[in-house]
């Protein structure tokens, strides 16, 4: 089998990766300190820039100032204070107050959270804008934002108490079942360091008490500029004027202290004896094993270090292959297992495994796992295995390398952030690519093999497992790490055994079919073809990535067309047929199969569609089209094993999901909000019993048999000349059955049973937590006219957008009482018929305090009702119709974003064969609403497309945390002696409510599955 990329003819190869020359390098010859094809400096005052040129995507800008300060940095007083300078640096500066800076940026299209946002970590603090540069004015504008960040946030006791609630949202948020698994590992690997102590969010007290003269304080202390970079990649005519502009904006800034202050060091200690931890975590999504081992973190400083590099990280690939096909053994140890490396800290790199289980299997899971890795340090990988993951390897800078013209201007500025923070040698995609192509073939299994020893639990390992109730010991788990030690001083683990993996996809190559009808669109550059077997495939070839094509292909006719009793074995079809193997190979043995190649197919049945959807390099298309071949020729079969695994899986996350406390809450929201209907019905555990695999798998088969039902749409560097042949072979040559096999006309589709609530319903959903967590839903029903559909769709998203923005105005930045808010569409639940008109549901949601969260809904209420009855303002709207552009713009620069144009023009109402047609009208639809979006359009809009008054219809749902039979019971007793004996009924009822109470509690902690 061909390890290796095959020859792709025509394939951008003009400079291809082929006919890249080797080069001969010595191991100890440098690697290049100063980053590659960037202008690159340091200020007077201190300050480091980077700025460079880069035309992905066009007319854009992806900014970031970079702060070498943290949590670590802080005092007792001031656990949480790197954080809170992050949030005000939004909030108010010298120039900008609350929050006028999202303001301003949002107003030019960057909006709040994708094209603004920013991020504190242990060791550092990042700004990051995306914007707009194709006014000269407004690249000026974002470098001055940055430029009030780096010395300028106002920290007056008025800006802290507005940006606190906030604050403590997002560190509420932080504190559910993952965070507070995360928190305990980070704390137990870090003993002994101040890393330990000091997490980014902070302690809870601080937040809530810590004074403006505090937080003052640390900013005025840490924020020098020395301590500083500016990053600025975008696309730039010239370079040279954007340093001008950084010199303009932070040249004459100067840190209120003249000397920098000393980053001082914080050493991590080592320890040869493990670290265990047993921790139980009732709201655990499942049982889990963490191994994490702590080395020094070094510098990548020669060749010799970037061949360490490689070969570490073809360790851990070839790792990853062993252990997703142990998962997909006889009764497996783990469902899942992964292994990777990462600096956490500035002194400390960690080797990190992590596995997922059944209930009652960490113990087991842990000896796999250290089983493993100890079977690498005793017989090393297998040449096989090497070459696969060495085909992988090549195989994705071969991808990086044709596409070096065209990486993301935010995929450069991280790698100028990596070289400011971590001295990461940038030396540019081409000599990268070199470095590679020369180094790879020459490191053998046993220079990969020996990095297993960072895994030996004698290097500051940490052994830490995950389960929602206690099942195993300390004592166990140091009994599996004594008997792995044990074997392995005996060499008593044998070596791996390697599966055999068959040559090729496709054994006998199909026929070709043959074009029917051929037409041309040139109004979107597409192409489409009716072939001889019924299929419809519709190409457009772009430039956007050169090593990139993407497709999908739909049909009609999906679960909603199941009767109530098949629609529970037929929905885990996918599931069962997917670890079976929908490719006509066992996933882990096609793993093998396509190394060294990139392309991925994957399958989804929903409710009225069923579709499969890829991506691939140009030069592996036919591998791709080869899988889809596979996929609508195999019948799949099921096993006792695979279904075994499905099910265990399966009940595992029932059961995890049973646990959790959002699952009640969003249960509720989907059974009020679309009614009692078995399809938005979660699955129980007694569902699963009643599954029947021959059936599901049946059904499964019969989604992807018939090819004269499905349209496919590629987008991406297609070549017709090499494309099409594979085209009419593997697509044109799938049979067509005899018989047509779930042939559905897409107006007489059975429609889902859904029905919103014809009244006000606000309802409290109380659930068990550890700790206080509080989430939000309010909803309100669509309805959108046929007559106007592509209007009325339009206007539902514009809508959406301005809510969102409304709500988040009021809610965080006047009452500075939530983190975020999102505003949703559901539209999901309506049949694909043309005729008729379209419900659904809007959706508001956020988190909060509980304690203040009926305020927050009648406080979003009101402003709904108020852009209503008095409309916004014509800013709002310029910004909402400035952040749409702006990702229109983004989007026609992406292959995926046309593909899914085209797909919903395909499945657009205004669709009768012509998609050209079809097209033209959605795109004069968003035409017709951008230009008539006006304050008074929008709150004509909102009042026709939801209830008006909005008050008069909608749902609401709470979720808090229950209140223990104590509270409760207490909460029955008045608090003074003497009104207890005003009536002894009362008395008497609440004894009774108090017993029923703890009745109901013991049950409830005897049955969590249930």
């Amino acid at each position: 089998m061909d390890l290796l990329p095959t020859e792709a003819p025509l394939i951008a190869q003009r400079h291809g990766f082929r006919s890249l020359k080797l080069i001969n390098v010595g191991m100890d010859e440098p690697l290049a300190e100063s980053p590659f094809g960037v202008h690159y400096g340091v200020l007077e005052n201190g300050l480091t820039y980077y700025v460079r040129a880069n035309s992905k995507p066009r007319m854009r800008a992806a900014l970031a100032l970079a702060v070498k300060v943290g949590s670590v940095l802080e005092e007792e007083e001031e656990r949480g204070v790197a954080h809170i300078v992050e949030h005000l640096a939004f909030s108010a500066t010298k120039k900008y107050s609350n929050h006028d800076i999202v303001k301003f940026l949002e107003s030019i299209g960057a909006e709040f959270g994708a094209c603004q946002n920013a991020l504190t970590s242990s060791d550092e603090t990042i700004f990051e804008l995306l914007v707009p540069v194709d006014k000269p004015e407004l690249l000026s504008l974002a470098i001055s934002v940055l430029a009030e960040f780096s010395s300028e946030v106002r920290a007056s006791a008025d800006d802290l108490e507005k940006e606190r609630g906030a604050v403590l949202e997002e560190y509420r948020g932080g504190r559910n079942a993952m965070g507070r698994m995360q928190d305990a590992h980070w704390v137990l690997l870090f003993q002994g360091s101040k890393y330990a102590e000091r997490l980014p969010i902070g302690l809870e007290k601080v937040i809530r008490t810590v004074t403006a003269e505090t937080v003052r304080q640390f900013y005025q202390k840490w924020y020098h500029l020395h301590n500083m970079a500016v990053i600025c990649v975008g696309d730039f005519e010239d370079p040279q004027a954007v340093v001008d502009l950084i010199k303009v904006h932070f040249g004459q800034k100067l840190s209120l202290h003249s000397s920098p202050p000393v980053l001082p060091d914080f050493p991590v200690p080592s320890h040869d004896e493990p670290r265990f931890s047993c921790f139980v975590e009732s709201e655990a999504a499942g049982s889990a094993v963490m191994i994490s081992c702590k080395i020094p973190a070094a510098e990548m400083r020669t060749v010799k270090d970037y061949r360490n590099s490689l070969a570490e990280a073809m360790f851990h690939c070839a790792l990853n292959q062993r252990f997703f096909k142990i998962s997909r053994r006889k009764d497996p140890p783990f469902f899942s297992c992964s292994a990777a490396a990462d600096i956490l800290v500035r002194p400390v790199k960690a080797y990190i495994m992590t596995s997922s289980c059944r209930e009652g299997g960490t113990v087991g899971a842990l000896e796999f796992m250290l089983m493993e890795v100890a079977r690498v340090r005793l017989h090393g990988f297998s040449e096989r295995e090497i070459a696969v993951v060495r085909a992988l390897m090549m195989s994705e800078i071969e991808s990086a390398y044709l596409e070096r013209d065209q990486m993301q201007s935010t995929n450069l500025r991280d790698e100028y952030l990596q070289h400011f923070f971590r001295k990461e040698p940038v030396v540019g995609i081409e000599y990268e690519a070199q470095l590679q192509k020369s180094i790879l073939p020459h490191i053998s299994a046993e220079e990969v093999s020996k990095f297993a020893v960072n895994f030996s639990t004698s290097c500051s390992c940490v052994i830490k497992i995950v389960e929602h109730r206690a099942r195993a010991t300390l004592d166990d788990l140091k009994a599996s790490v004594s008997k792995v030690n044990t074997l392995e001083g005996k060499r008593g683990i044998p070596p791996w055994d390697d599966e055999h993996v068959p040559e090729e996809i496709v054994c006998n190559k199909p026929n070709p079919g043959f074009i029917v009808q051929q037409s041309e669109f040139p109004n979107i550059g597409a192409t489409e073809l009716t072939l001889s077997n019924g299929i419809k495939i519709c190409y457009k070839c772009t430039d956007f990535l050169d090593d990139q094509v993407v497709f999908t292909g739909f049909s009609y006719g999906g679960l909603s067309e199941l009767s109530e009793s098949d629609y529970v074995s037929c929905s885990m079809g996918p599931t069962i047929a997917g670890e079976i193997g929908v490719f006509g190979y066992k996933p882990s043995v096609l793993m093998d199969m396509l190394a060294g190649k990139r392309a991925e197919v994957g399958t989804k049945v929903g409710a009225y569609m069923r579709t499969f959807y890829g991506d691939c390099s140009p030069s592996d298309l036919e591998t791709a089209l080869q899988l889809v071949y596979q996929l609508f020729t195999t019948s799949v079969k099921p096993g006792n094993e695979e279904v075994k695994i499905v099910m265990q899986m399966t009940e595992e996350a029932i059961l995890a999901q049973e646990r959790d406390p959002y699952t009640a809450f969003a249960n509720r929201v989907r059974e009020l909000n679309y009614g009692n209907s078995y399809f938005f019905r979660p699955i129980r555990i007694c569902d699963l019993k009643k599954v029947d695999p021959i059936k599901a798998c049946e059904y499964f088969n019969n989604c992807f048999k018939d090819p004269s039902n499905f349209t496919v749409v590629l987008v991406g560097n297609i070549h017709t000349e090499t494309a099409l042949p594979l085209i009419l072979q593997y697509l044109g040559g799938i049979p067509k059955p005899s018989k047509p096999i779930l042939h559905c006309n897409r107006d007489e589709l059975k429609g889902l049973p859904f029905t919103f609530p014809a009244k006000v319903i606000r309802e409290v959903v109380r659930s068990p937590m550890v700790e206080e967590q509080c989430s939000v839903q309010l909803a309100f029903p669509v309805l959108l006219n046929n007559s106007s559909m592509m209007e009325e769709i339009h206007f539902v998203g514009f809508l959406s957008k301005i809510l969102e923005t409304k709500i988040m105005q009021v809610l965080r930045f006047k009452h500075g009482q939530i983190y975020s808010v999102g505003v949703s569409v559901f539209l999901g639940g309506n049949k694909p018929s043309r005729t008729g008109d379209v419900r659904g549901d809007i959706s508001v949601n956020f988190s909060c305090d509980p304690a203040i969260s009926w305020k927050l809904v009648d406080l979003a209420l009101d402003e709904i009702l108020h852009i209503q009855e008095r409309g916004t303002s014509d800013q709002d709207v310029l910004s909402v119709l400035e952040i749409e552009q702006r990702a229109h713009e983004n989007g026609l620069q992406e292959n995926y974003y046309w593909m899914d144009r085209i797909l919903r023009s395909y499945q657009s109402r205004s669709y009768f064969g012509d998609v050209s047609a079809s097209f033209q009208v959605q795109d004069e639809g968003r035409t017709k609403v951008r230009e008539s979006l006006t304050p008074a359009t929008a709150q004509s809009a909102l009042r026709r497309i939801l209830p008006f008054p909005c008050k008069n219809q909608y749902t609401v749902v709470v979720l808090v945390p229950q209140i223990s039979w104590l509270k409760a019971f207490k909460s029955l007793f008045p608090s003074r002696l003497k009104d207890l004996s005003r009536d002894a009924k009362v008395l008497a009822g609440a004894a009774g409510a108090a017993v029923l109470a703890i009745t109901l509690w013991r049950h409830l902690r005897r049955s969590p599955g249930r």
